[in-house]
């Protein structure tokens, strides 16, 4: 049998950039309008400013390094309400094109069930609706790091760089950059045909995580985590079918305010059960197609991804990853294991089509080709129709709204003197009237030149789950100790108006007013002064960023000198 491993005609083609292309217009209609969609971690603001706090933080978790930095220096180039419109189309067009091409495929159907199958998930909706868009870049790299992989097994010229190139896109959060390493790690290790290149590639992927792992280690912040969190972030149920039917269908968040409606539906669990008998009826077609192991090799990355979204609700798993994040620097990144399917959601992307086609080439060799077709149409449009709610941003949730001119204003007055500020109250999330009350991180460190103190703790439901910021433990001591929130070391306080607890006058006390609106109000601090940020743990991020960007740079240098990779109409006999 003749398996096209890319897109073929260009009939094909035109098919599959237009599926992709549909869904990003469904999704992100609302986006037509001007302003900013803020939610959750999502914020964009007009021109993010290049800060070192920002390329590596002083004294918080290298969460959103190095994307912030990116996305900074992307600002200067394009305004910030343009580049978010290009990551979130990016992120869908990315993953229905990918998981398109990737899908060893004997008919143009099959591609689009993938597509749908991969590109309107659950997770990407419940993540999207978590403002997490930098992991959905991870997201959306990942088939087309697995199939630049596979072309490495093939040695075909450039594939490479590719990989180097795709695993680049999801390592802008420490979560993609490990998830981009484990794949590469379990997709081309073992080869002893390729003792040299193997490795080589595996170092340089690794090296993509320098920026997050140096920015680690120069910071003052708690490495160790509040082991409360690993409840509090553990996955959960959705509808009757409980935690791990909600996985297996690629959802449970630990946030229900980021599940769509529709997830609660009573037939959901009956689809999942129906789409793992379909991946079940494929995942045979995907072994036979692929080089000898990938498959399994795949099968193995996703089973693990599983196990560790699964882990905070196993018997013994919560009190394991309780002793993980106390004792293990960085095992925080393990209390939301959720992130982890993204492995597991390829793979049954993959399988369901495939398991389509299959069931497609019984009918039409059997019925009638036109009912072979119509199988795979059904298939394709399934995803779509089980969870309607995330078209038009995501059931109406992504909005677009304008900052008010408060922000302008203050970032000018800050801008003209430059100094840390302390943003009030204290909380690290804030509801804003003017944002419909949509829960949103707090602008104020992306927007203002300088850099911005928030708090670092979490409230979930009842919970509270401690920060690691030794400098907002501070503040927050002086704020209950009924002292001024601003010692010699801060030169701004930002009261963020209506945005949470009134602040109590006393942490107000000694500063300066220099600007009241309806949304901020700017305090300066008159006994602030300057102290020098230099110092050794500063130039550590700096060897991270430059050695990734070194990494980067080559690859696309090998990626341009070697021309196109393996033709679009390349086929391959599958055995």
């Amino acid at each position: 049998m003749v398996v096209v491993t890319g897109a073929g005609s260009g009939r094909e083609r035109l098919l599959l950039y237009g599926c992709a292309a549909l869904v990003v217009a469904a999704v992100l209609a609302p986006l037509a309008r001007a302003g900013y969609v803020l939610r959750y971690d999502m914020v964009f603001v007009p021109q993010q400013p290049l800060r070192w706090d920002l390329l590596a933080p002083g004294d918080a978790p290298p969460r959103a390094v190095p994307l912030d930095a990116l996305v900074g220096l992307a600002g200067l180039a394009a305004p910030g309400w343009l580049l978010q419109r290009i990551a979130l189309a990016a992120v869908l067009a990315g993953a229905a094109l990918g998981a398109a091409r990737l899908v060893p495929a004997g008919r143009t159907g099959t591609r689009l069930v993938a597509a749908l199958a991969y590109a309107w998930t659950p997770f990407l909706a419940e993540r999207l609706l978590l403002g997490q868009w930098g992991l959905l870049l991870g997201y959306a790299a990942l088939p087309w790091l697995v199939r630049a992989a596979l072309d490495v097994r093939r040695h075909r010229p450039a594939a490479g760089a590719r990989l180097i190139l795709a695993a680049a896109c999801a390592s802008v959060t420490p979560t993609g950059g490990i998830i981009a390493l484990a794949t590469a790690v379990a997709m081309l290790a073992g080869s002893a045909r390729d003792r040299i290149r193997t490795p080589a590639l595996l170092a340089a992927v690794a090296a993509l995580n320098a920026p997050w792992l140096l920015a680690a280690a120069g910071t003052s912040a708690a490495a160790r985590s509040d082991p409360a969190g690993v409840a509090a972030f553990a996955a959960r149920s959705e509808n009757w079918g409980g935690t791990l039917a909600a996985l297996a269908g690629t959802g449970g968040i630990w946030n229900a305010q980021a599940v769509p409606a529709t997830r609660a539906a009573p037939l959901v669990p009956v689809l999942t059960l129906g789409l793992l008998a379909a991946a079940a009826f494929g995942c045979g077609r995907l072994r036979r197609r692929w080089p000898a192991g990938a498959a399994t090799r795949l099968a193995v990355l996703a089973g693990g991804g599983v196990l560790v979204a699964a882990a905070g609700t196993l018997p013994g798993g919560a009190g394991a990853l309780r002793v993980a994040v106390v004792h293990l620097p960085g095992a925080g990144l393990l209390r939301d294991g959720q992130k982890f399917l993204i492995p597991y959601a390829l793979g049954l992307a993959l399988c369901v089509a495939l398991g389509a086609e299959r069931l497609a080439d019984r009918l039409s060799a059997r019925v009638s080709a036109g009912s072979g077709r119509l199988v795979l149409l059904g298939f394709a449009l399934l995803p779509v129709a089980a969870m309607p709610d995330l078209a038009w941003g995501a059931g109406g949730r992504l909005q677009p709204v304008a900052y008010p001119a408060d922000w302008d204003a203050v970032a000018r007055a800050v801008a003209a003197a430059p100094g840390p500020v302390v943003a009030l109250p204290m909380s690290a999330y804030r509801a804003f009237a003017w944002n419909d009350r949509a829960v949103v991180l707090d602008p104020a460190p992306r927007y203002l030149a300088s850099p911005v103190l928030t708090d670092d703790r979490l409230r979930v439901g009842p919970a509270v789950i401690a920060g690691e910021s030794r400098a907002a433990a501070r503040v927050r001591a002086r704020i209950a100790a009924g002292r001024p929130a601003a010692d010699g070391r801060v030169r701004w306080v930002l009261v963020e108006r209506a945005a949470g607890p009134a602040v109590p006058p006393t942490a107000l006390a000694g500063l300066e007013e220099v600007h009241r609106g309806p949304a901020l109000a700017l305090y300066r601090n008159p006994r602030y002064r300057a102290d020098d940020p230099a110092g050794p743990a500063r130039r550590w991020p700096q060897a991270g960023h430059l050695l990734a960007a070194l990494v980067v740079a080559g690859a696309a240098g090998w990626r341009l000198r070697n021309g196109p990779a393996t033709g679009p109409s390349e086929k391959e006999d599958a055995p």
